[in-house]
Protein backbone atom coordinates (compact mmCIF):
# COMPACT_ATOMS: atom_id res chain seq x y z
CA UNK A 1 0.00 0.00 0.00
CA UNK A 2 2.75 2.33 0.93
CA UNK A 3 4.12 2.14 -3.08
CA UNK A 4 0.36 3.59 -3.87
CA UNK A 5 0.32 5.94 -1.93
CA UNK A 6 4.35 6.85 -3.52
CA UNK A 7 2.57 6.74 -6.71
CA UNK A 8 -0.02 8.90 -6.34
CA UNK A 9 2.24 11.64 -4.69
CA UNK A 10 4.38 11.29 -8.16
CA UNK A 11 1.20 11.89 -10.04
CA UNK A 12 0.06 15.14 -8.04
CA UNK A 13 3.63 16.40 -8.43
CA UNK A 14 3.06 16.11 -12.24
CA UNK A 15 0.18 17.53 -13.14
CA UNK A 16 0.42 20.10 -10.75
CA UNK A 17 2.38 22.70 -13.08
CA UNK A 18 -0.04 21.74 -15.66
CA UNK A 19 -2.83 23.54 -14.25
CA UNK A 20 -0.85 26.09 -13.13
CA UNK A 21 0.08 26.59 -17.17
CA UNK A 22 -3.49 26.01 -18.40
CA UNK A 23 -4.43 29.28 -15.65
CA UNK A 24 -1.70 31.60 -16.82
CA UNK A 25 -2.22 31.04 -20.75
CA UNK A 26 -5.97 31.82 -19.95
CA UNK A 27 -5.16 35.27 -18.44
CA UNK A 28 -2.26 35.64 -21.36
CA UNK A 29 -5.22 35.34 -23.53
CA UNK A 30 -6.87 38.00 -22.49
CA UNK A 31 -4.11 40.42 -22.52
CA UNK A 32 -3.17 40.01 -26.15
CA UNK A 33 -6.69 40.20 -26.93
CA UNK A 34 -6.44 43.82 -25.97
CA UNK A 35 -3.14 44.34 -27.47
CA UNK A 36 -5.01 43.16 -30.77
CA UNK A 37 -7.55 45.83 -30.70
CA UNK A 38 -5.04 48.69 -30.64
CA UNK A 39 -7.44 51.10 -29.64
CA UNK A 40 -4.65 53.25 -29.02
CA UNK A 41 -4.41 53.85 -33.01
CA UNK A 42 -8.39 54.51 -34.06
CA UNK A 43 -8.22 57.14 -31.40
CA UNK A 44 -6.49 59.57 -33.63
CA UNK A 45 -9.13 59.76 -36.13
CA UNK A 46 -10.91 61.96 -33.23
CA UNK A 47 -14.12 59.95 -33.88
CA UNK A 48 -16.07 58.53 -30.41
CA UNK A 49 -18.86 56.63 -32.52
CA UNK A 50 -15.64 54.81 -34.30
CA UNK A 51 -14.41 53.46 -31.15
CA UNK A 52 -17.74 52.80 -29.94
CA UNK A 53 -18.53 50.59 -32.59
CA UNK A 54 -14.71 48.92 -32.71
CA UNK A 55 -15.85 48.18 -29.21
CA UNK A 56 -18.80 46.16 -30.05
CA UNK A 57 -17.27 44.78 -33.11
CA UNK A 58 -14.75 43.18 -31.08
CA UNK A 59 -17.61 41.93 -28.63
CA UNK A 60 -20.00 40.61 -30.92
CA UNK A 61 -18.52 39.83 -34.68
CA UNK A 62 -18.94 36.28 -35.04
CA UNK A 63 -15.72 35.92 -37.16
CA UNK A 64 -13.38 37.05 -34.11
CA UNK A 65 -15.17 34.74 -31.71
CA UNK A 66 -14.41 32.10 -34.38
CA UNK A 67 -10.68 32.99 -34.42
CA UNK A 68 -10.93 33.25 -30.04
CA UNK A 69 -11.90 29.61 -30.39
CA UNK A 70 -9.47 28.29 -32.58
CA UNK A 71 -7.07 29.61 -30.36
CA UNK A 72 -8.37 27.99 -27.16
CA UNK A 73 -8.83 24.41 -29.61
CA UNK A 74 -5.51 24.56 -30.43
CA UNK A 75 -4.37 25.01 -26.68
CA UNK A 76 -6.17 22.08 -25.68
CA UNK A 77 -4.37 20.46 -28.46
CA UNK A 78 -1.29 21.42 -26.90
CA UNK A 79 -2.45 20.26 -23.63
CA UNK A 80 -2.86 16.92 -25.20
CA UNK A 81 0.10 16.05 -26.91
CA UNK A 82 1.81 17.24 -23.61
CA UNK A 83 0.28 14.50 -21.76
CA UNK A 84 1.94 11.90 -23.99
CA UNK A 85 4.62 12.98 -22.22
CA UNK A 86 3.78 12.18 -18.48
CA UNK A 87 2.87 8.59 -17.15
CA UNK A 88 -0.44 7.40 -17.29
CA UNK A 89 -2.27 6.19 -14.26
CA UNK A 90 -5.32 3.81 -14.84
CA UNK A 91 -7.65 1.46 -12.84
CA UNK A 92 -9.81 -1.72 -14.63
CA UNK A 93 -11.36 -2.79 -11.94
CA UNK A 94 -13.11 -6.25 -12.04
CA UNK A 95 -15.11 -8.52 -10.24
CA UNK A 96 -17.35 -11.38 -11.04
CA UNK A 97 -18.17 -15.12 -10.67
CA UNK A 98 -17.32 -18.65 -12.79
CA UNK A 99 -20.02 -20.42 -11.93
CA UNK A 100 -20.30 -24.30 -12.02
CA UNK A 101 -20.72 -24.88 -15.58
CA UNK A 102 -17.34 -23.22 -16.24
CA UNK A 103 -14.02 -25.53 -17.06
CA UNK A 104 -10.76 -24.48 -16.35
CA UNK A 105 -7.43 -26.14 -18.32
CA UNK A 106 -3.93 -26.37 -17.46
CA UNK A 107 -2.09 -28.41 -19.91
CA UNK A 108 -3.37 -31.91 -19.21
CA UNK A 109 -4.79 -31.21 -15.87
CA UNK A 110 -8.32 -30.35 -16.36
CA UNK A 111 -10.96 -28.86 -13.72
CA UNK A 112 -14.12 -29.96 -14.79
CA UNK A 113 -16.51 -27.98 -12.83
CA UNK A 114 -16.02 -25.65 -10.05
CA UNK A 115 -17.43 -21.68 -9.07
CA UNK A 116 -15.60 -18.90 -7.67
CA UNK A 117 -15.55 -15.27 -6.58
CA UNK A 118 -12.84 -12.85 -8.05
CA UNK A 119 -12.11 -9.62 -7.28
CA UNK A 120 -9.40 -7.32 -8.89
CA UNK A 121 -8.81 -3.56 -8.18
CA UNK A 122 -5.22 -2.93 -9.65
CA UNK A 123 -3.89 0.37 -10.69
CA UNK A 124 -1.97 0.62 -14.13
CA UNK A 125 1.02 2.37 -15.20
CA UNK A 126 2.73 3.05 -18.42
CA UNK A 127 5.05 5.29 -19.76
CA UNK A 128 6.85 5.24 -23.23
CA UNK A 129 10.16 6.34 -22.75
CA UNK A 130 11.04 9.68 -24.94
CA UNK A 131 14.58 8.45 -25.98
CA UNK A 132 14.38 10.00 -28.86
CA UNK A 133 12.84 13.12 -28.17
CA UNK A 134 9.80 12.36 -30.56
CA UNK A 135 7.03 12.94 -28.28
CA UNK A 136 9.19 16.25 -27.06
CA UNK A 137 8.99 17.01 -30.90
CA UNK A 138 5.18 16.51 -31.24
CA UNK A 139 4.25 18.87 -28.14
CA UNK A 140 6.65 21.74 -30.01
CA UNK A 141 4.94 21.32 -33.31
CA UNK A 142 1.57 21.40 -31.62
CA UNK A 143 2.75 25.30 -29.98
CA UNK A 144 3.78 26.25 -33.53
CA UNK A 145 0.37 25.31 -34.50
CA UNK A 146 -1.31 26.99 -31.93
CA UNK A 147 1.29 30.27 -32.69
CA UNK A 148 -0.12 30.18 -36.10
CA UNK A 149 -3.78 29.94 -35.01
CA UNK A 150 -2.86 32.95 -33.00
CA UNK A 151 -1.47 35.01 -35.76
CA UNK A 152 -4.10 34.49 -37.39
CA UNK A 153 -6.85 35.86 -34.88
CA UNK A 154 -4.62 38.85 -34.79
CA UNK A 155 -4.53 38.89 -38.42
CA UNK A 156 -8.43 38.65 -37.84
CA UNK A 157 -8.68 41.38 -35.71
CA UNK A 158 -6.87 43.65 -38.02
CA UNK A 159 -8.28 42.93 -41.12
CA UNK A 160 -12.20 43.09 -39.45
CA UNK A 161 -11.53 46.63 -37.66
CA UNK A 162 -9.51 47.37 -40.59
CA UNK A 163 -12.61 47.04 -42.79
CA UNK A 164 -15.18 48.07 -40.28
CA UNK A 165 -13.27 51.21 -40.02
CA UNK A 166 -13.28 51.64 -43.72
CA UNK A 167 -16.84 51.05 -44.29
CA UNK A 168 -18.05 53.42 -41.43
CA UNK A 169 -15.94 56.57 -43.44
CA UNK A 170 -17.79 55.22 -46.43
CA UNK A 171 -21.00 55.90 -44.38
CA UNK A 172 -19.79 59.20 -44.33
CA UNK A 173 -18.74 60.17 -47.46
CA UNK A 174 -22.30 58.15 -48.86
CA UNK A 175 -24.34 60.90 -46.38
CA UNK A 176 -22.47 64.32 -47.58
CA UNK A 177 -22.42 62.83 -51.12
CA UNK A 178 -26.22 62.82 -50.92
CA UNK A 179 -26.71 65.64 -49.88
CA UNK A 180 -24.70 67.63 -52.26
CA UNK A 181 -26.33 65.50 -54.80
CA UNK A 182 -29.78 66.80 -53.45
CA UNK A 183 -28.32 70.54 -53.92
CA UNK A 184 -27.26 69.68 -57.07
CA UNK A 185 -31.01 68.01 -58.19
CA UNK A 186 -32.80 71.41 -56.86
CA UNK A 187 -30.39 73.72 -58.70
CA UNK A 188 -30.78 71.50 -61.98
CA UNK A 189 -34.47 71.71 -61.28
CA UNK A 190 -34.24 75.68 -61.21
CA UNK A 191 -31.79 75.79 -64.45
CA UNK A 192 -34.90 73.59 -66.12
CA UNK A 193 -37.47 76.55 -65.15
CA UNK A 194 -35.26 79.28 -66.51
CA UNK A 195 -34.36 77.43 -69.92
CA UNK A 196 -38.29 76.80 -70.25
CA UNK A 197 -39.31 80.49 -69.40
CA UNK A 198 -36.10 81.53 -71.97
CA UNK A 199 -37.58 78.56 -74.70
CA UNK A 200 -41.07 80.28 -74.35
CA UNK A 201 -40.11 83.64 -75.06
CA UNK A 202 -37.86 82.53 -77.96
CA UNK A 203 -34.76 82.81 -76.45
CA UNK A 204 -33.23 79.38 -77.04
CA UNK A 205 -33.98 76.37 -78.69
CA UNK A 206 -36.07 72.88 -77.64
CA UNK A 207 -33.01 71.22 -77.81
CA UNK A 208 -31.26 72.95 -74.78
CA UNK A 209 -34.52 72.37 -72.51
CA UNK A 210 -34.28 68.67 -73.40
CA UNK A 211 -30.56 68.55 -72.88
CA UNK A 212 -31.37 69.75 -69.49
CA UNK A 213 -34.07 67.64 -68.46
CA UNK A 214 -31.56 64.45 -69.68
CA UNK A 215 -28.85 66.03 -67.48
CA UNK A 216 -31.50 66.05 -64.16
CA UNK A 217 -31.88 62.23 -64.96
CA UNK A 218 -28.47 61.75 -64.94
CA UNK A 219 -28.76 63.50 -61.56
CA UNK A 220 -31.48 61.28 -60.32
CA UNK A 221 -29.66 58.16 -61.36
CA UNK A 222 -27.03 59.10 -59.54
CA UNK A 223 -28.94 59.93 -56.20
CA UNK A 224 -30.17 56.79 -56.66
CA UNK A 225 -26.97 54.97 -56.35
CA UNK A 226 -26.09 56.67 -53.33
CA UNK A 227 -29.39 56.00 -51.52
CA UNK A 228 -28.63 52.28 -52.46
CA UNK A 229 -24.90 52.24 -51.94
CA UNK A 230 -25.29 54.16 -48.51
CA UNK A 231 -28.57 51.57 -47.88
CA UNK A 232 -25.76 48.79 -48.04
CA UNK A 233 -23.10 50.42 -45.96
CA UNK A 234 -25.59 50.69 -43.44
CA UNK A 235 -26.60 47.20 -43.70
CA UNK A 236 -22.80 45.58 -44.12
CA UNK A 237 -22.25 47.68 -40.60
CA UNK A 238 -25.10 45.86 -39.09
CA UNK A 239 -23.78 42.40 -40.08
CA UNK A 240 -20.21 43.40 -38.32
CA UNK A 241 -21.91 44.31 -35.29
CA UNK A 242 -24.04 41.15 -35.68
CA UNK A 243 -26.78 43.57 -34.55
CA UNK A 244 -29.70 44.60 -37.36
CA UNK A 245 -31.69 46.92 -34.84
CA UNK A 246 -29.08 49.75 -33.86
CA UNK A 247 -29.34 53.12 -35.74
CA UNK A 248 -25.69 53.35 -37.02
CA UNK A 249 -24.31 56.45 -35.22
CA UNK A 250 -21.69 58.67 -37.28
CA UNK A 251 -19.88 61.93 -36.83
CA UNK A 252 -21.10 64.10 -40.14
CA UNK A 253 -18.21 64.52 -43.01
CA UNK A 254 -17.18 68.02 -41.76
CA UNK A 255 -16.37 66.73 -38.15
CA UNK A 256 -14.05 64.33 -39.92
CA UNK A 257 -9.99 64.81 -39.57
CA UNK A 258 -7.07 63.95 -41.33
CA UNK A 259 -4.21 62.14 -39.24
CA UNK A 260 -1.15 64.41 -39.70
CA UNK A 261 2.40 63.61 -40.38
CA UNK A 262 2.10 60.05 -40.81
CA UNK A 263 5.70 58.58 -42.23
CA UNK A 264 5.62 58.46 -46.37
CA UNK A 265 8.61 56.05 -46.27
CA UNK A 266 8.59 53.11 -44.63
CA UNK A 267 11.55 50.00 -43.84
CA UNK A 268 10.77 46.79 -45.47
CA UNK A 269 11.72 45.48 -42.25
CA UNK A 270 8.35 46.39 -41.05
CA UNK A 271 6.84 43.05 -42.35
CA UNK A 272 8.23 41.43 -39.58
CA UNK A 273 4.89 42.43 -37.51
CA UNK A 274 2.64 40.95 -40.33
CA UNK A 275 0.60 38.81 -38.91
CA UNK A 276 0.95 35.95 -41.96
CA UNK A 277 5.15 36.69 -42.26
CA UNK A 278 4.82 35.27 -38.63
CA UNK A 279 3.00 32.25 -40.02
CA UNK A 280 4.74 31.60 -42.59
CA UNK A 281 8.03 31.41 -39.77
CA UNK A 282 5.93 29.61 -37.56
CA UNK A 283 4.79 27.40 -40.87
CA UNK A 284 8.65 26.20 -41.53
CA UNK A 285 9.70 25.58 -37.95
CA UNK A 286 6.45 23.35 -38.02
CA UNK A 287 7.64 21.41 -41.07
CA UNK A 288 11.00 21.02 -39.99
CA UNK A 289 9.40 19.15 -36.38
CA UNK A 290 7.05 16.88 -38.98
CA UNK A 291 10.35 16.13 -40.81
CA UNK A 292 12.34 15.43 -37.84
CA UNK A 293 9.24 13.31 -36.16
CA UNK A 294 9.18 11.28 -39.14
CA UNK A 295 12.78 10.47 -39.13
CA UNK A 296 12.75 9.23 -35.72
CA UNK A 297 9.22 7.19 -36.19
CA UNK A 298 12.02 4.71 -37.95
CA UNK A 299 13.34 3.84 -34.56
CA UNK A 300 12.05 1.75 -31.83
CA UNK A 301 10.25 2.56 -29.19
CA UNK A 302 10.09 1.77 -25.47
CA UNK A 303 7.41 1.76 -23.31
CA UNK A 304 7.63 1.22 -19.64
CA UNK A 305 4.68 -0.77 -17.83
CA UNK A 306 3.63 -1.64 -14.64
CA UNK A 307 0.93 -3.11 -12.40
CA UNK A 308 0.34 -2.93 -8.70
CA UNK A 309 -3.18 -3.71 -7.11
CA UNK A 310 -5.09 -6.64 -4.93
CA UNK A 311 -6.65 -9.65 -6.72
CA UNK A 312 -8.60 -12.07 -4.22
CA UNK A 313 -11.04 -14.50 -4.70
CA UNK A 314 -13.06 -13.71 -1.39
CA UNK A 315 -13.74 -10.38 0.21
CA UNK A 316 -12.24 -11.68 3.34
CA UNK A 317 -8.63 -12.07 1.61
CA UNK A 318 -8.91 -9.08 -0.08
CA UNK A 319 -6.69 -6.98 1.92
CA UNK A 320 -4.50 -10.44 2.82
CA UNK A 321 -1.22 -9.83 1.88
CA UNK A 322 -1.35 -12.88 -0.44
CA UNK A 323 -3.67 -11.06 -2.16
CA UNK A 324 -1.39 -8.44 -3.05
CA UNK A 325 -0.38 -8.13 -7.24
CA UNK A 326 2.42 -6.69 -8.91
CA UNK A 327 4.16 -6.49 -12.01
CA UNK A 328 5.83 -4.58 -14.55
CA UNK A 329 8.13 -4.63 -17.91
CA UNK A 330 9.60 -2.90 -20.99
CA UNK A 331 8.04 -3.44 -23.96
CA UNK A 332 9.77 -2.45 -27.35
CA UNK A 333 8.44 -2.15 -30.56
CA UNK A 334 10.06 -1.93 -33.64
CA UNK A 335 8.52 -2.00 -37.39
CA UNK A 336 10.72 -4.64 -39.50
CA UNK A 337 9.25 -4.11 -42.18
CA UNK A 338 6.09 -1.79 -42.95
CA UNK A 339 5.86 -1.66 -46.60
CA UNK A 340 8.34 1.62 -47.55
CA UNK A 341 5.00 3.36 -45.66
CA UNK A 342 7.60 4.92 -42.81
CA UNK A 343 10.29 5.90 -45.59
CA UNK A 344 7.38 7.52 -47.92
CA UNK A 345 5.83 9.56 -45.04
CA UNK A 346 9.47 10.93 -44.28
CA UNK A 347 10.22 12.26 -47.71
CA UNK A 348 6.04 13.67 -47.81
CA UNK A 349 7.24 15.56 -44.86
CA UNK A 350 10.63 16.74 -46.49
CA UNK A 351 8.26 18.26 -49.80
CA UNK A 352 6.00 19.67 -47.30
CA UNK A 353 9.18 21.76 -45.57
CA UNK A 354 10.84 22.57 -49.40
CA UNK A 355 6.70 23.74 -50.18
CA UNK A 356 6.79 25.66 -46.72
CA UNK A 357 10.31 27.63 -47.42
CA UNK A 358 8.69 28.39 -50.79
CA UNK A 359 5.69 29.78 -49.68
CA UNK A 360 7.75 31.86 -47.14
CA UNK A 361 9.31 33.63 -49.51
CA UNK A 362 6.31 34.21 -51.62
CA UNK A 363 5.00 35.64 -48.65
CA UNK A 364 8.26 38.71 -48.26
CA UNK A 365 7.92 39.76 -51.70
CA UNK A 366 3.75 39.64 -51.29
CA UNK A 367 4.40 41.26 -47.68
CA UNK A 368 6.62 43.77 -49.29
CA UNK A 369 4.95 44.53 -52.35
CA UNK A 370 1.66 45.08 -50.40
CA UNK A 371 3.32 48.20 -47.73
CA UNK A 372 4.89 49.97 -50.60
CA UNK A 373 1.24 49.72 -52.78
CA UNK A 374 -0.44 51.17 -48.86
CA UNK A 375 2.02 53.65 -49.16
CA UNK A 376 1.36 54.55 -52.88
CA UNK A 377 -1.77 54.45 -52.31
CA UNK A 378 -1.57 56.91 -49.43
CA UNK A 379 0.63 59.62 -50.70
CA UNK A 380 -1.65 59.45 -54.14
CA UNK A 381 -4.74 60.21 -51.84
CA UNK A 382 -2.59 63.18 -50.24
CA UNK A 383 -1.88 64.52 -53.39
CA UNK A 384 -4.90 64.32 -55.15
CA UNK A 385 -6.65 65.58 -52.10
CA UNK A 386 -4.69 68.42 -52.36
CA UNK A 387 -5.19 69.11 -56.15
CA UNK A 388 -9.37 69.12 -55.08
CA UNK A 389 -8.75 71.71 -52.62
CA UNK A 390 -7.15 73.54 -54.99
CA UNK A 391 -9.34 73.12 -57.57
CA UNK A 392 -12.33 74.09 -55.08
CA UNK A 393 -10.46 77.49 -54.29
CA UNK A 394 -10.26 78.24 -58.42
CA UNK A 395 -13.78 77.41 -58.71
CA UNK A 396 -14.90 79.68 -55.50
CA UNK A 397 -12.73 82.23 -57.37
CA UNK A 398 -14.64 81.78 -60.51
CA UNK A 399 -17.97 82.05 -58.68
CA UNK A 400 -17.28 84.83 -56.69
CA UNK A 401 -16.54 86.60 -60.42
CA UNK A 402 -19.92 85.14 -61.66
CA UNK A 403 -21.05 86.98 -58.73
CA UNK A 404 -19.81 89.98 -59.36
CA UNK A 405 -20.72 90.44 -63.01
CA UNK A 406 -24.30 89.35 -62.21
CA UNK A 407 -24.07 92.97 -59.73
CA UNK A 408 -23.17 94.44 -62.91
CA UNK A 409 -25.78 93.22 -65.27
CA UNK A 410 -22.85 91.36 -67.51
CA UNK A 411 -24.04 87.56 -66.29
CA UNK A 412 -27.66 86.37 -65.45
CA UNK A 413 -29.20 84.24 -62.71
CA UNK A 414 -28.57 81.04 -65.27
CA UNK A 415 -24.88 81.88 -65.10
CA UNK A 416 -24.86 82.04 -61.54
CA UNK A 417 -27.03 78.68 -61.10
CA UNK A 418 -24.19 77.20 -64.03
CA UNK A 419 -21.32 77.88 -61.88
CA UNK A 420 -23.40 76.67 -58.30
CA UNK A 421 -23.65 73.39 -60.08
CA UNK A 422 -20.06 73.50 -60.51
CA UNK A 423 -18.94 74.41 -57.19
CA UNK A 424 -21.29 71.26 -55.78
CA UNK A 425 -19.07 68.84 -58.11
CA UNK A 426 -16.16 70.13 -58.01
CA UNK A 427 -17.42 69.77 -54.08
CA UNK A 428 -17.96 66.37 -54.14
CA UNK A 429 -14.42 65.46 -55.64
CA UNK A 430 -13.55 67.36 -52.63
CA UNK A 431 -15.29 64.54 -50.27
CA UNK A 432 -14.44 61.50 -52.20
CA UNK A 433 -10.75 62.52 -52.16
CA UNK A 434 -10.74 63.60 -48.25
CA UNK A 435 -12.24 59.96 -47.60
CA UNK A 436 -10.12 57.93 -49.77
CA UNK A 437 -7.10 59.84 -47.63
CA UNK A 438 -8.64 58.84 -44.30
CA UNK A 439 -9.43 54.93 -45.83
CA UNK A 440 -5.86 54.80 -47.64
CA UNK A 441 -4.37 55.58 -44.15
CA UNK A 442 -6.13 52.53 -42.57
CA UNK A 443 -5.07 50.56 -45.57
CA UNK A 444 -1.52 51.68 -44.63
CA UNK A 445 -2.10 50.61 -41.30
CA UNK A 446 -3.43 47.48 -42.49
CA UNK A 447 -0.27 46.77 -44.26
CA UNK A 448 2.16 47.07 -41.95
CA UNK A 449 0.41 44.37 -39.78
CA UNK A 450 -1.87 46.46 -37.56
CA UNK A 451 1.06 48.86 -35.68
CA UNK A 452 0.60 52.24 -34.91
CA UNK A 453 2.22 54.52 -37.94
CA UNK A 454 2.96 57.23 -35.62
CA UNK A 455 5.20 54.97 -33.58
CA UNK A 456 7.01 53.83 -36.85
CA UNK A 457 7.02 57.73 -37.70
CA UNK A 458 9.16 58.11 -34.06
CA UNK A 459 11.70 55.36 -35.44
CA UNK A 460 12.32 56.96 -38.32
Amino acid sequence: MKKIFLLFILLTVIIMPVFAKQNKTDTDNKEQTVLYMNLNWWQNYKDDFLIEHLKKLYESNYDLKNADLKVKENEKLVKIQFASELPSLSTGSFIGRDFRSSMQQFGDMRIESYAQNNFQFPLTMSYEIDIWGKNRLKTKLNKERLEISKQAQRAAYIALSSDFAAEYFNLIKADKLLNLQNELISIQKEIIDKVTNLYDTGICHIEDVLDEQKFLTVLNEERNNLEEKREVLINNIKVYLADNNDVIERKSYEDTILLQNLPLEISSEIIENRPDYIQSEANIRQSGYDVRIARKELLPSFTIFGQIGLNAYSLSTLFNRPSQMASAGVLPVFDFFAGGRKKAFLQFKKYQYEEALNNYHKNVLNDIKEVNLGLFNYKTSLRNYDESQERLKTQDKLHKIILDKKEIGTASELTELYSLESDIIVKKEEVSNKINCLISSISLYKSVGGKNLYELNENL
